[in-house]
């Protein structure tokens, strides 16, 4: 007898039971697999690089000798034969072409200016050069600002009391303070470029003996960003100028806020034009929430395109256009397969959809277009008649995959997310100035997080707005290209003497040349 017959044999009562049973059954084996994943996936959250590459993970441990396999020394040049076409230079790269050039000769000793054959005196035939770098330690001197002071010979023969006038000192970045435009922009570039906190900086001065507090250094940031905001509300107006802006937002801890416990989450929101920009802005703005207030009043009066991820607080900004980021999607599927137990299934497959879109978008990047049109024509085209294809066969593979998969999963979560974004992803190939993902702001972010990890908090509102400001224009410099110490030391010298609502395009970092 088979089982359907012998169980058609059975009592109503235990036959119920049974189906109760195999429920139960099938619920507690879609939990097990859905801890499996998240336990994998913690696995590799914990102890494996945050790389979406599909190829083998190296140990986080061994960077150096990594670094030492995948990229060889190209400070030694072996001689070895290269091969006929190499897929990258390799080499020692040239230095600087800019950078100062100290002549070091070496000669012969008279003695040794004989030839070895015939005795006869060596001539000069030329000349062999190799170069070095060379870095000298910063130096730490001490700039005294001497006024002299005038008054009247002939008033003091009379008697008379005679006015003194004394030479006036130009304007400084922070009244009453012994720090030169240049210190400041060391302590600046030194915290928001290169991630180091402020007590690292106060040990590299005691080296020199230079004894400057902490909470000197502290409020010499706090009022640069005072003396800086001008210049930031320039770029606020400028980035609303430009037809997509790229929205994101991430954590920072402030202690000392009213009304807010000193564990409290904050957020730095930060905004970003597009790549191609010719005036390329990045701002950071503090804000105590996360709610969508606060994007809303930064981009009052905005009526072009933001892309950002699927936070749904962007998604509530009025007449903003909205696109999708390609990448959150993507990374989803890549934690899905990472997960998984077994060989590659689903997730793969979606993966090898989308990697061919961003294989597209390489491509026409990497030929120049067709005379006669623009390259952003030329993205238009290729996306019109190239990716709208695989985006529509991607779409339905979704639809159709949905209905197979448990929702709880880590390939069903990926599924679902796609699906609940795909509006807005989908948009991207209407427009060729149109970015594919926010992966561009999500570099600009990372300095942040970066130094995060170093300075751990803000001590008060007022450091976290300065540090908006500074990470902002730090952040600009790059995007623009500009070498952040030389601009910072240019704009704190500049700004102190101009007037309020005095005209300060040329400060800008994207007006910026060095000199």
């Amino acid at each position: 007898m088979h089982l359907p017959e012998l169980l058609a044999t059975l009592p109503a009562e235990l036959r119920d039971y049974i189906r109760q049973l195999e429920g139960r059954a099938s619920a507690l084996e879609a939990r097990n697999l859905f801890l499996e994943e998240q336990f994998r996936l913690a696995q590799l959250k914990r102890f494996a690089p945050s790389s979406e590459k599909l190829g083998a993970q190296g140990c986080l441990f061994n960077e150096a000798e990594q670094d030492a396999v995948a990229f060889p020394d190209e400070d030694v040049d072996d001689g070895a034969d290269a091969p006929a076409t190499p897929p990258k230079k390799r080499g020692r790269r040239a230095l600087p072409a800019h950078l100062p050039r100290k002549r070091i000769e070496h000669d012969l000793p008279d003695a040794e200016k004989v030839c070895v054959c015939c005795q006869g005196a060596l001539h000069r035939m030329g000349e062999e050069t190799s170069e070095q770098l060379d870095i000298i330690p910063a130096t730490v001197q001490v700039l005294q600002h001497v006024r002299f002071k005038y008054a009247c010979r002939q008033c003091d023969r009379h008697g008379e009391a005679s006015k003194i006038v004394t030479s006036p000192m130009p304007a400084q970045p922070i009244p009453g303070s012994n720090a030169s435009p240049g210190t400041v922009a060391t302590v600046l570039t030194a915290k928001y470029a290169d991630g180091m906190p402020l007590y690292r900086q106060h040990d590299w001065l005691l080296r020199g003996d230079v004894d400057v507090a902490r909470g000197t250094l502290a409020q010499w940031c706090i009022k640069a960003g005072v003396l800086l905001t001008p210049l930031y509300a320039a770029l606020h107006r400028e980035l609303l100028t430009n037809p997509f802006i790229h929205g994101d937002e991430t954590t920072v801890q402030v202690l000392n806020e009213a009304g807010r416990k000193a564990e409290n989450t904050s957020y730095m929101w930060v905004y970003r034009s597009a790549i191609g920009s010719e005036r390329p802005v990045v701002l950071f703005e503090y804000q105590p929430g996360r709610g969508h207030e606060h994007p809303e009043r930064f981009l009052a009066g905005y009526n072009g395109t933001v892309m950002t991820d699927g936070y749904a607080a962007w998604r509530m900004l009025g007449a903003i256009k909205h696109l999708g980021c390609l990448a959150h999607v993507r990374r989803r599927f890549d934690e899905a397969l990472k997960a998984q137990k077994g060989p590659p299934g689903r997730a793969k497959e979606a993966l090898d959809m989308m990697g061919k879109l961003y294989h597209l978008e390489s491509m026409v990047r990497k030929k120049p277009p067709p005379e006669g049109r623009s390259l952003i024509d030329e993205i238009y085209r290729w996306r019109q008649e190239k990716s709208r294809p695989i985006l529509d066969v991607l779409h339905a593979w979704l639809i159709k995959n949905q209905a197979e998969v448990m929702p709880k999963s880590l390939i069903g979560k990926a599924i679902s997310y796609a699906l609940g974004q795909w509006a807005y992803i989908y948009r991207y190939i209407d427009d060729g100035r149109a970015p594919i993902d926010n992966n561009v702001i999500e570099r600009d972010i990372r300095p942040f997080t970066i130094g995060r990890k170093a300075w751990l908090f803000s001590n008060s509102v007022a450091g976290a707005d300065a540090s908006a400001v500074i990470y902002s224009l730090m952040l600009t410099c790059r995007a623009c290209g500009v070498e952040p110490y030389a601009y910072l030391r240019h704009v704190l010298t500049e700004l102190p003497q101009r007037q309020a609502g005095a005209d300060i395009a040329d400060l800008l970092p994207f007006n910026f040349t060095a000199v």
